[in-house]
């Protein structure tokens, strides 16, 4: 039997400046909505592409904060119900922190359909022009739960398990990392070679939910569920439970998208 790894030593303070600690988890946020400012401005430069700087800068900017009120509210009512019911308050104790993906999605969808509404564009065509923009932001979060030694695996034997500080001495699977590489880096090359294709309004979009919950629920099978809930109905986790209407709905958009594609150009 293999000996497991062991986490490495990462001090989780990236820059001391005075009394100011800035920690590689921040970082790695920040780098993500850097590269998605960067993206975004060179999609909106390109010809033809009926976008400004300036209306990325704002989409970008709801986007930042439907998804910190978005997974603050998902995080406390798909995970935290009991304890939001016992203490209403605890929904603005951020400083405790937990934060869910599926509610910042849920953010982000709302700030859409109001940026959609403001600049008079199609939903489907503000979604998506952000669908890629969101793929290496996801990619950064995870490195930054593994550099913080968080949200590990179930425990195997097989030879990259590794021993978290936080989680006992068996090894683990570092789901993070398969998080990173699945629906961080291969997502994003998917929707980028996808977008080059051109397909029809609303099939960027559901290429991204189809990706990112197909992915999600994939790894999920590795990562270690939430002690507090455990495994739910049919043995699926929360994450998988939540995954499954954004598979629904990614096969359901792209499949609108084509069929009216079609429609339009045989009228």
């Amino acid at each position: 039997m293999s000996t497991p790894l062991q986490f490495p030593e990462i001090d989780p303070i990236a820059i001391s400046i005075g009394p100011l600690d800035v920690r590689w988890y921040g970082l790695m946020y920040l780098f993500g909505f850097l590269f998605a400012m960067w993206l975004g401005n060179r999609m909106a430069d390109k010809p033809g592409s009926g976008w400004t700087r300036a209306e990325v800068s704002d989409l970008l900017f709801y986007g930042f904060v439907g998804v910190i009120i978005g997974g603050r509210i998902g995080y406390v009512l798909f995970y935290q119900f009991p304890q939001f019911l016992d203490d209403p308050l605890y929904l603005f104790k951020i400083w405790t922190g937990g934060m869910s993906f599926h509610g910042g999605l849920l953010g982000v969808i709302a700030a859409m359909m109001w940026f959609a509404r403001r600049t008079k564009r199609h939903f489907f065509t503000v979604a998506d022009f952000i669908a890629p923009l969101i793929p290496f932001g996801l990619a950064t979060g995870r490195l930054g739960n593994f550099m913080n030694g968080e949200l590990w695996g179930r425990a195997t034997d097989m030879p990259w398990g590794m021993v978290f500080p936080t989680g006992g001495l068996v090894a683990r699977h570092p789901s993070q990392l398969y998080e990173f590489a699945l629906e961080g880096v291969l997502l994003l090359v998917i929707l980028l070679v996808y977008a080059k294709r051109k397909p029809p309004m609303g099939a960027i979009s559901g290429a991204f939910l189809l990706g990112y919950g197909s992915f999600r629920f994939i790894i999920e099978f590795f990562r270690e569920p939430d002690s507090h809930l455990g495994l739910l109905s049919l043995g699926m986790s929360m994450g998988q439970i939540l995954s499954l209407p954004m598979i629904i709905f990614g096969v359901l958009f792209i499949r609108w998208a084509y069929r009216r594609n079609t429609k339009e150009s045989n009228a």
